[in-house]
């Protein structure tokens, strides 16, 4: 299996076009590496893509694929990518299929039924691509089969919805966004997908354990990073994200799992690890943990 970060940013991207916090201006002056939003691709050893996730940086995502020459010749106007997998439904991780509606065949997607619900309804961008490429949806089951050999499982994460979607009557545990176990079933090996995680129970640490490679949640260091900048009134808590830093935070539940590479993704602008040699990215560093970014490539 080969897979691609094609974004490591979470939404907004970094720098964020209306923040002028540490990261942002230090991205600005060329002292911090720019990331696009949230989206990774993947492929079996000679097989087809697949994209996890349709930023709204997408275009810019497909362009720097291509100039690393991973995709064959292609004519037409055809997708590049033989299905697209959402996780949820934000606007972050689903925007990107409106740039995507020039495709000259149908959209195939996969997604849970709680997301094909919101993005007809609440953010119709599935009502709206039927006047364009079309859409092929199919559920986001426990277990689905994208290749001979590649098979991804999905897992509940998160009981939020949108905000676009919180004004719906709905049951308080509705799962509203998943990860995603990506097997390789020719070689065996499996990376573990979560850019939205709220917490890390035993269930989760002994999934991610399994795996020989996660890609999780890195969007804050702190709780209080937002109110503390003055730049919103949620903790990363409230927003379904658990931090970094912390007796209960990430990096401390991490430092147990010995198996797998780790790999931080959906990462906030404002999130300290991305300035080089801050004290917050070389407590991350030093613990084997990996900053995710643009174009990371690697095999499994």
């Amino acid at each position: 299996m080969i897979v691609r970060i094609l974004g490591a940013a979470a939404g907004g991207g970094f720098p964020q076009w209306n923040c002028h916090c540490r990261g942002c201006e230090a991205s600005r002056s060329g002292r911090a590496t720019a990331l696009t939003q949230s989206s990774i691709a993947i492929r079996s050893n000679g097989g087809d893509w697949f994209l996890i996730n349709a930023s709204p940086d997408v275009r810019q995502q497909i362009e720097l694929m291509r100039a690393h020459n991973c995709f064959a010749p292609q004519n037409g106007r055809s997708l590049p990518f033989a299905g697209i997998i959402l996780t949820d439904a934000e606007i972050d991780h689903t925007t990107g299929l409106m740039l995507l509606r020039e495709s000259s065949h149908p959209l195939k997607i996969y997604s849970s039924d709680r997301v094909k619900f919101a993005l007809t309804t609440g953010y119709p961008l599935f009502s709206t691509l039927q006047n364009y490429c079309g859409v092929d949806w199919s559920p986001l089951d426990a277990a689905i089969s994208l290749a001979s050999d590649l098979e991804v499982e999905a897992f509940a994460l998160s009981t939020k919805p949108p905000k676009y979607m919180q004004n719906e009557d709905r049951s308080p545990d509705e799962v509203w966004g998943v990860g995603l176990t990506i097997r390789d079933l020719s070689t065996g090996k499996t990376l573990t997908y979560a850019p939205g995680l709220a917490a890390i129970d035993e269930t989760m640490q002994r999934r991610l354990n399994a795996s020989d490679c996660i890609a999780i949640d890195g969007t804050f260091w702190s709780d209080d990073e937002l109110p503390a900048l003055g730049v919103g009134a949620r903790s990363a808590l409230q927003m379904g994200h658990l931090p970094l830093s912390g007796e209960r935070g990430s990096l401390r539940q991490l430092e147990g799992l010995t198996g797998p590479r780790k790999i931080l993704v959906h990462i906030n602008n404002t999130n300290p690890i991305l300035i080089p040699n801050s004290p917050e990215r070389q407590a991350v560093e030093s613990q084997e943990v990996e900053i995710g970014c643009d174009g990371l490539m690697f095999d499994l």
